[in-house]
């Protein structure tokens, strides 16, 4: 294995640990709207009978605008500070942070008012004609209302909090959720009987035990992120949706589809029917979680990518989204059509209802969609973070509204429930061929290459001939690799200088990490180190996923009277034209420019 091949096996190993170690936190992210959607749906189903259920199921497009709107905030927000971060543009990511936060805040109080009004005077008659069924809505949506904030600001900060790499506090955050939820639910429902109403109000309790657990993070002054109210920028907010707005558009897009679906499954399969689907949509949405993280991570993960113009890391996390993720999900998958019997018996168990039967195969079918949903997922983000607008617009608005509401029309009326089941089956299929066509289009064939396949263009990172890959291990490494630079920069026309010091800086800011860096603890470490020519200067990078450490501080700390301490550092600080260090989710990345 040559240099290239061992400094891109090196790079993918660091990207897939990375990858994995940020998962868990992502996940839960997605996962706890599913948490309390299955402990409501569990109560509910099993203590207040259909009416609540349907109720709950008439919350759900209201949920997906929710989600598109926090989603928008959310996902534009961490698509621009990843950027600015790989660019070593901390006052802009701050700025974005602070911007986000403030809108959110304002939104959230927003909605709180307008779900109180409407759930006061009785205004959600569009959503649903039955006078019973509202009546138990407009309980419930008071309920909700309280947990309005919480619930979009936890969304928020728990993105944040993976950029700082405090998955750990979200976990926390996390279980003390769901202890609340099942303890409140368990006593507003189950000893006061406050029905509908009762359902609501502890989940929103939850959600603002969930908050202060993060926000206790922000207020002990450890995070690198901080809220400033001065200095924001409102064209800022522009950018932000413009860049989350496509992604947001599916939620848009499946508040529609969820309303058309509601209304047929009344039409051809009754509350029995809108009671079956909302079982496998609360419980199968915790399952959900799993490709929704593994996207959330890919995409904070691409932002980074883009911003330092990093092509090969960019292509490294689309193969592992696309190879272990999807056999993991795929694993998942037949994992849940196996437990399709159990899951049912947890909503109903009379064998002998209609609603068993119908719960029962929407647990069989719907699983099937989910490695199809992970595919899609990625494309999507992929197109944002590129800025690929036809692709996302077009897809969000297949997958999300045109392709599912066309087969709902056509099946349901014909089969009942199953025909839902069906739609969103072939609706998987047609959202992961149409991708490879577009991309064959834009390519006039199909693709042949990674680099086709993600519509890549030429301008985008450095050009094999201005680049060079390198993956360090030990001190001989650093060495070897010194002097392959100096050869490099020679070979690009460089003066003897700058060739000499490109060198000089690369073995003494390399060897440091190796010295130190890989004796901190018992784990393997390696130095991916990237040397670009660009514009006449060359550019070193260092990115190690050692303990973090900031050679700046080390620089300025240093006795300038003791000419033999830290000699090294203090030289490259003194003579590279720019050099700047940056701990980007857990990776130790150092810059250095040499004019």
């Amino acid at each position: 294995m040559d240099l290239k091949q061992t400094a891109e096996s090196n790079n993918n190993s660091i990207i897939t640990k990375l990858f994995f170690r940020l998962l868990p936190a992502q996940i839960l992210l997605v996962g706890i709207p599913a948490l309390n959607g299955i402990i409501s749906s569990l109560f509910a189903s099993n203590l207040l009978g259909n009416d609540v259920m349907s109720a709950i199921g008439m919350y759900a497009p209201v949920t997906s605008f929710l989600g598109a709107v926090g989603g928008m905030l959310m996902s534009g927000s961490v698509i621009l500070c990843g950027k600015y971060m790989g660019g070593n543009q901390m006052e802009r990511t701050q700025q974005i942070f602070s911007l986000d936060i403030t809108v959110v805040t304002l939104i959230s109080l927003i909605v709180m008012v307008l779900f109180f009004i409407t759930g006061t005077f009785d205004l959600a008659g569009f959503l649903n004609s039955d006078p019973a069924v509202r009546a138990v809505f407009n309980r419930y949506l008071l309920g909700c209302a309280v947990g309005i904030l919480p619930m979009m600001m936890s969304t928020q900060l728990t993105a944040f909090l993976s950029l700082e790499l405090q998955g750990s506090r979200s976990s926390a955050a996390t279980g003390l959720f769901v202890l609340t939820n099942l303890l409140l639910t368990w006593l507003f429902v189950g000893i006061f009987h406050m029905q509908a109403f009762g359902l609501a109000l502890a989940s929103s309790f939850g959600y603002w035990v969930f908050l202060l657990a993060e926000l206790s993070y922000y207020f002990s002054g450890k995070s690198l992120l901080k809220l400033k109210l001065t200095g924001l920028r409102l064209p800022d907010l522009s950018e932000i949706a413009v860049t989350g707005f496509p992604g947001a558009t599916s939620s848009l897009y499946l508040t529609v589809r969820r309303l058309v679906l509601n209304s047929l499954l009344l039409a051809y399969a009754g509350t029995a029917g809108m009671s079956a689907f909302q079982a496998s949509d609360a419980l199968l949405a915790i399952f959900w979680s799993i490709p929704l993280g593994m996207v959330a991570v890919g995409r904070m993960l691409m932002s980074v990518s883009w911003g330092e113009e990093d092509r090969t890391t960019l292509k490294d996390v689309i193969r592992i989204m696309l190879t272990k993720c999807l056999a993991i999900q795929i694993a998942v998958t037949a994992v849940l059509i196996l437990l399709a019997v159990p899951f049912t018996k947890l909503y109903f168990q009379d064998i002998t209802d209609p609603v068993y039967n119908m719960a029962l195969l929407t647990f069989r079918l719907i699983p099937i969609t989910m490695p199809f949903g992970l595919i899609c997922q990625v494309v999507l983000n992929y197109g944002q973070v590129s800025g690929k607008q036809i692709l996302v617009h077009s897809l969000s608005i297949i997958d999300g509204m045109l392709c599912p509401c066309l087969f709902y029309l056509l099946l349901i009326p014909a089969v009942g429930i199953a025909g839902a089941c069906w739609a969103v089956i072939i609706n998987g299929i047609v959202t992961v061929v149409y991708p490879l066509l577009f991309s064959a289009v834009v390519n006039h064939g199909m693709p042949k290459t990674m680099d086709q396949l993600l519509m890549l263009p030429d301008s985008f990172g450095a050009p094999d001939e201005d680049r060079l890959d390198i993956s360090l291990r030990n001190n001989q490494d650093v060495v070897t690799v010194a002097e392959q630079v100096q050869t490099f920069c020679r070979q690009k026309g460089l003066d003897e200088r700058r060739s000499y010091l490109s060198g000089l800086f690369l073995e003494e800011m390399a060897s440091n990490i190796v010295e130190h860096g890989f004796t901190e603890d018992r784990k393997e470490h390696s130095v991916d180190v990237r040397v670009v020519y660009k514009e006449g200067d060359v550019i070193l990078r260092l990115k190690d996923d050692c303990v973090p450490f900031n050679p700046q501080e080390i620089a300025e700390l240093a006795d300038s009277s003791d000419v033999t301490k830290n000699v090294g550092i203090r030289m490259v600080y003194s003579m590279a034209e720019d050099i700047r260090y940056q701990n980007i989710l857990g990776l130790n990345v150092l810059t250095i420019r040499i004019a």
